[in-house]
């Protein structure tokens, strides 16, 4: 608690102008003190009592350091520090500046639920689902690096050396099992990643950056495209009369509208409720993000997008204006699919997907000569990251998406219209 009515600070000018401009910054400076003051005093968090230190060190100018960090430094650095406490300083500023908070024990074990505390607000859309799917892979990630180290350690105790025996732990499967260098790359990103909010919520000065550089390159991998479903495929197959007779009619639908909209298979059967816009002037899909009871967050901002509906598409949709509650956050709609295809060769090979319907819509609208930039926004691509600079100007309009989408629709077959 402040025991003082007033708090004065010197803005160091003599021009009342001056002063004014000064003044907001000071405010801010004085209320960050009192917060970070407060949360020493209060919290029970290690991680939030020591990030507060941070703070505090640094209203004066100075970076946290620990008690027994600074007792091996120059004593000209200790008596400096003293000279900046004031008659007034409360404890715990004594404590911030001359280190007397522990950095958190926090163990490489608990780092994915620490994170996943700290990026809450990030994560704000995701559902359920997708939050677990968020988690998996970090969860595997520390798993993996703890094998690689041969057991649990403290986060702030990692080093680069640690993040080279995880890539020779990773080097060694590879070779032995077959895994591939993306994995493991993945695992690196996941791991860097979580590191650094970590770091961040510590606000750490100089952060250690143990994994940067670290990663795996194997010359011999290929890399690999998703095979496009072939139009005439399709048609010829897809689009005859009982080649979905045993399937579920949301799973088929699903099927046509990717079709003829080039959206992802999550973008369709997550589908809140009323997204599926059937009374418009022009019939569309809302793709976003969602909060509320059926939230889900989308791939990226560049993924939000109005998608007109047409043909098959637009057909499926009326049957379904309500979305698709039996695929609506799960994951089982992939396998579903593909095993369906597969099960009565109804795919063109093994390496065929139903998600290369994406692929072979947007051959579709280069072969009717649409350009690239118009593409991308259609399919709700980051056309400023393919440009390479920013983007100006309007987006699309629905109106010019629904001209793009009808010059390149298929006929619709009596049967799925």
């Amino acid at each position: 608690m402040e025991a003082r009515a007033e708090i004065h600070r010197s803005l160091r000018t003599d021009s009342e102008r001056e002063a004014r401009a000064r003044l907001p910054a000071a405010e801010a400076a004085v209320l960050a003190e009192l917060d970070a003051r407060l949360t020493m005093g209060q919290s029970q968090r290690p991680g939030d009592v020591f990030s507060a230190a941070v703070s505090l060190a640094a209203t004066r100018g100075v970076a946290y350091r620990q008690a027994d960090d600074l007792a091996s430094g120059p004593l000209e650095e200790i008596l400096a520090r003293l000279d900046t406490l004031k008659p007034s300083d409360t404890p715990q500023m004594a404590r911030a500046l001359l280190g007397g908070v522990e950095a958190p024990q926090l163990m490489l074990s608990g780092l994915v639920e620490e994170v996943e505390r700290i990026c809450d607000y990030d994560n704000r859309y995701k559902s359920e689902t997708q939050m677990r799917l968020w988690r998996n892979p970090r969860t595997r990630a520390v798993a993996n690096l703890m094998a690689a180290l041969g057991g649990d350690r403290p986060v702030l105790a990692l080093e680069a050396g640690d993040a080279r025996r995880h890539k020779a732990w990773w080097q060694k499967r590879i070779e032995r099992e077959g895994q591939k260098a993306e994995t493991a790359k993945k695992d690196f990103s996941n791991i860097s990643s979580m590191l650094t909010h970590y770091y961040e919520s510590l606000d750490m000065a100089e952060p250690p950056r143990p994994y940067l550089g670290v990663t795996i390159r194997d010359r011999h991998a290929v890399k690999s495209r998703k095979p496009e479903i072939p139009v005439n495929w399709i048609m010829e197959k897809w689009f005859a009369p009982g080649a979905f007779d045993d399937l579920n009619d949301e799973a088929r639908d699903i099927l046509l509208i990717s079709i003829e909209t080039g959206c992802r298979q999550a973008e369709i059967h997550d589908l809140p409720s009323d997204a599926i816009v059937l009374d418009a002037v022009i019939p569309h899909l809302r793709i976003a993000f969602e909060d509320g009871e059926e939230k889900r967050e989308v791939k990226n901002t560049s993924s939000v997008r109005l998608v007109p509906l047409v043909g098959v598409a637009l057909a499926a949709a009326r049957r379904h204006p309500n979305g698709f509650p039996r695929y609506r956050y799960k994951r089982s709609y992939s396998a579903l699919i593909n095993g369906y295809l597969r099960g009565l060769d109804l795919m063109p090979s093994p390496k065929h997907t139903a998600g290369g319907t994406r692929h072979t819509w947007e051959s579709r609208l280069k072969a009717a000569g649409i350009a690239s930039d118009d593409r991308g926004e259609m399919m709700g691509h980051s056309v400023a990251s393919a440009r390479n600079r920013e983007l100006y100007g309007d987006e699309m309009p629905l109106e010019r998406k629904l001209e793009l989408a009808r010059a390149v629709a298929l006929e619709t077959p009596p049967h799925l219209a």
